[in-house]
C-alpha cells in the first residue's frame, strides 16, 4: 500500500517534543492523553504508514521518565458504561489497560475515580482494585464546574480531591473513553502541586484534528466524521490567531473551555503558560506527512466508510439521523460520493447479477475481486478465497478446499449444533483452508497470503454477521456494507 506518513520520524520528533515540554516546567508535566494508546486504527487508515501501536511505542521511548494514571468516572461505573469497540465495561477496561501497560513494561502508578458522589458501585470498584494492589484516589463532583472558578480553586473544589502521589517527571493521564475526567484530574494536580511549591505543567496530546493542516483538509474532515456522534466541529483557533497572527486548527470543545482554563492557570500560577488551545498541544503528526495526496485519498475513503457506518447505525438503532446528515455534509465538503469507493459498485453489481448477496474486495494493486453466495460458501468467505487465489497466482478453477471437506462442517453446523445457515463463514473457511494446507501446496500458498490483505477494502451488498465482520477486522481489511439485511426478519 502507498505510504503517506513517516512513522519513524514521528516517533523521534514526538518523543523529543514531549521531553522539551517536560523541561519547560519544574521537571513535572501532566500530559492528558486523548484517543487510543494502542490499536489506533483510525489514525493508521487516514495516515497510511502510521502504525496502530505508534502511541504505545512513543510511551516506550519515554518509559523511564513516565508513569500512567488511569481515570474513570464514577457515573460511568454506576451506569455500567460499555466500550462499543471491544464490548466490555469501562471498569473492566481499567483492569485490561493496567495489565496491558504493565505487560509492555510501563509503570501504572494509580487509578483515579472522578465525579465521585458516594456511588456504591464506585466504592466496590475501589475495594476490588485495592485488593489487587492498585492505588486508588477519589476526585469529587464540584458544584458549578467548570465555570465557578472561586469554588473550583478552593478547599471545596480541587482542594477536596485526593492528591495523587506520583514519582516520575512525566505523568500520562489516560482513560477508557471520553468524558472520564482526564483534564479535570490534571488541573486538580496542578492546584495541589502548586500548594506544595512545585511548578508542574499541563499539556494535551490529541492526534486529531491536526493543528497545522488546513481546516478542510480531508484528514481533519475524517476526524469530524469519526466523531459525528459527539458532534465535534473543527474550527480555526481564534486565540492563536489573535496571539500570533497564525491560523491553526482545533476543535470546538477545547476552544470553548480555553477561557476557563486560562483563568485557572492565571489563578494558580499568576499567569497562563499558554495563549491558545493550540499552545497546549504537543502533537507533531502534521510534520510527519511525507505524501499529502496519499493521506488525502485515504481520508476521503475513511469519510465514505464512516458514512456507511452511520447508515448501518440507523438500521440497528445505534445512530441518529443528525449523525448521517452531518456525514453527508462532510462528504460534500470532501467532494466524494459512494461511487468513489470502488468496491461498492462491484459488490452491488455482482449481487444484482446473481440475485443473492455478494462481496467485492480491492487488492493492494487496485484489482477488485468479487465473491458470490453459493450452497457451500457465504459471499464474504467466497471473496476471501478468491482474493487469496489472485494474490498467490492460483488459477480460478482450482479448488483450495474440497467440497467433501466442507460438507462435514455444514452437517456439524446444522444437524449437531442446530444452525440454520449451512454456508461457511469467513472464520470457518479459514480453518478449513488451514486443514487443507497440511497436504495441499496451493492451499498452503493461499494461506501464506493472508498478511497481504491488511489495508485492503471490502464491501458487501448486505449486512454481515458479527463473525464475518470480526474476521475482516482481525485481518486488517476495512469493511463497509449496504444498510440492509439479507432477509426481512425482525430479529437478527
Amino acid at each position: 500500500m502507498k505510504i503517506g506518513f513517516d512513522n519513524q520520524k514521528y516517533l523521534k520528533m514526538q518523543s523529543e517534543h514531549i521531553r522539551e515540554r517536560v523541561g519547560q516546567f519544574d521537571n513535572k508535566l501532566y500530559l492528558e492523553f486523548g484517543g487510543k494508546l494502542f490499536d489506533d486504527y483510525h489514525a493508521s487508515r487516514v495516515l497510511p504508514g502510521f502504525l496502530p501501536d505508534s502511541k504505545l511505542k512513543l510511551l516506550l521511548e519515554l518509559k523511564e521518565q513516565a508513569e500512567l494514571v488511569i481515570v474513570i468516572s464514577a457515573s460511568d461505573i454506576e451506569k455500567n458504561k460499555v466500550r462499543s469497540d471491544i464490548g466490555i465495561t469501562y471498569d473492566d477496561d481499567v483492569l485490561r489497560l493496567t495489565d496491558m501497560f504493565r505487560g509492555f513494561g510501563l509503570y501504572v502508578g494509580s487509578v483515579v475515580v472522578t465525579q465521585y458522589a458516594g456511588q456504591s458501585s464506585a466504592d466496590l470498584f475501589q475495594s476490588r482494585l485495592q485488593k489487587l494492589g492498585v492505588k486508588v484516589y477519589k476526585h469529587y463532583l464540584i458544584p458549578g464546574y467548570p465555570n465557578n472558578i472561586p469554588i473550583i480553586l478552593s478547599g471545596e473544589g480541587y482542594g477536596k480531591n485526593d492528591y495523587i502521589e506520583t514519582t516520575r517527571p512525566l505523568v500520562v493521564v489516560t482513560a477508557p473513553g471520553p468524558g472520564s475526567g482526564k483534564m479535570a484530574t490534571c488541573l486538580s494536580q496542578l492546584y495541589h502541586e502548586h500548594r506544595r511549591g512545585i511548578h508542574a505543567g499541563y499539556a494535551k496530546f490529541e492526534t486529531f484534528p491536526i493543528w497545522n493542516l488546513p481546516l478542510r483538509h480531508p484528514v481533519n474532515l475524517a476526524y469530524e466524521a469519526a466523531t459525528a456522534d459527539l458532534n465535534d466541529v473543527n474550527m480555526i483557533d481564534p486565540f492563536h490567531l489573535e496571539a500570533y497572527g497564525k491560523m491553526t486548527v482545533n476543535y470546538n470543545r477545547d476552544v470553548e473551555i480555553f477561557p476557563v482554563l486560562q483563568t485557572i492557570f492565571n489563578s494558580i500560577f499568576g499567569e497562563s503558560p499558554y495563549k491558545s488551545p493550540t499552545d497546549m498541544g504537543v502533537n507533531m503528526a502534521g510534520n510527519c506527512i511525507c505524501d499529502d495526496e496519499v493521506c488525502k485519498e485515504a481520508s476521503r475513503q475513511e469519510i465514505i466508510r464512516r458514512y456507511y457506518q452511520g447508515l448501518l447505525g440507523l438500521v440497528d438503532g445505534s445512530a441518529k439521523d443528525e449523525e448521517v446528515y452531518k456525514l453527508e455534509l462532510l462528504m460534500n465538503q470532501a467532494k466524494v460520493t459512494t461511487a468513489d469507493r470502488k468496491v461498492v459498485g462491484a459488490a452491488n453489481e455482482a449481487a444484482q447479477r446473481t440475485g443473492a448477496p455478494a462481496a467485492a474486495l480491492e487488492l493492494p494493486d487496485g484489482e477488485v475481486v468479487t465473491g458470490k453466495t453459493s450452497k457451500l460458501l457465504g459471499a464474504s468467505a467466497a471473496v476471501l478465497l478468491n482474493a487469496l487465489k489472485v494474490l498467490a497466482g492460483i488459477p480460478d478453477e482450482i479448488k483450495l478446499i474440497s467440497p467433501s471437506a466442507i460438507e462435514p462442517i455444514q452437517r456439524l453446523k446444522t444437524e449437531y449444533l442446530g444452525g440454520k445457515n449451512p454456508r461457511l463463514h469467513t472464520d470457518e473457511v479459514l480453518i478449513a483452508l488451514s486443514i487443507s494446507a497440511k497436504d495441499d501446496e496451493n492451499a498452503q500458498n493461499a494461506l501464506s497470503q493472508l498478511p497481504n490483505l491488511r489495508g485492503c477494502q471490502v464491501h458487501t451488498s448486505v449486512i454481515l454477521s458479527s463473525v464475518d465482520t470480526n474476521s475482516f477486522k482481525r485481518l486488517g481489511v476495512a469493511h463497509t456494507c449496504e444498510a440492509c439485511y439479507e432477509n426481512k426478519r425482525l430479529y437478527h
